[in-house]
């Protein structure tokens, strides 16, 4: 967790969960499983348990209150905020810090869209400064796109990141921003680009804000950000803009 990180489509961290475990093929390669090893060795101590031990950090719930200017905020980027062994009440106390901090836009992205659907119709929909959104790494998980659909947020994206598939046909009503990217690392499936066209072929036809973060390869910047040359950095048109992000 921290103020700044190099996710080229957000502006800061909030981990006030850590560890998570796999449920789909996207999750093959999760640079997390990557990280956790390398933090312990570098000696934070919230990394010491296994990856695949979901823990929750409560001194960490507040953080946000700290940070005066606005910020894109990436909230469990180390974890799933919508795992099955986060309780609701302990996603209840990260809600309301989102509510208390009006100026921050928050994204949460989720391969556990059900969860996400069940959670939403709980707490009566989403704050309007958080960005709800759901992985899909290929055609069979476009089913979670349903799941967003019908949840309460003022702001819904698509991350199709690690892209290890053709997606086909997307229907993107109600969606407001898609991210593409290739997967990195040293056993990354390489991205066919034919894939990624399409899919911001169809962005640019149905008006949704198209991304894309990276090509991939052994490393997050090997195959560079270009998509036939050109860069595709565009965002959604929200109300809570941040003055740290271009949008």
């Amino acid at each position: 967790m921290g103020d700044k990180t190099s996710i080229e489509w957000t502006n800061a961290t909030w981990n006030w969960a850590t560890g998570c475990t796999k449920i789909s093929p996207g999750c093959d390669n999760c640079y997390m499983y990557r990280l956790y090893p390398r933090l312990k060795a570098m000696g934070n101590a919230r990394y010491k348990a296994l990856p695949s031990l979901v823990t929750v950090h409560e001194d960490l719930y507040e953080v946000p209150l700290r940070w005066k200017e606005p910020r894109m905020i990436f909230t469990c980027s180390m974890s799933d905020f919508f795992h099955e062994r986060i309780s609701d009440e302990q996603r209840d106390i990260a809600i309301s810090t989102i509510k208390r901090t009006p100026q921050h836009a928050y994204q949460i992205l989720t391969k556990r869209s059900h969860i996400m659907k069940l959670y939403g119709d709980r707490i009566g929909g989403f704050p309007r400064n958080l960005w709800l959104g759901v992985s899909v790494e290929d055609a069979r998980f476009k089913f979670r796109m349903e799941h967003l659909r019908q949840a309460e947020a003022a702001t819904k994206f698509l991350s199709i990141e690690p892209l290890i598939g053709a997606t086909g046909k997307l229907d993107l009503e109600g969606i407001d921003w898609v991210i593409v990217g290739g997967e990195s690392g040293p056993n990354h499936r390489p991205l066919n680009l034919d894939w990624a066209r399409e899919i911001r072929d169809q962005c640019l036809s149905q008006g949704v804000a198209f991304f894309f973060k990276q090509v991939g390869g052994a490393r997050a910047k090997s195959g560079g950000r270009l998509l036939d040359g050109q860069e595709w950095n565009q965002y959604p048109a929200v109300e809570n803009k941040t003055h740290n992000c271009d949008l």
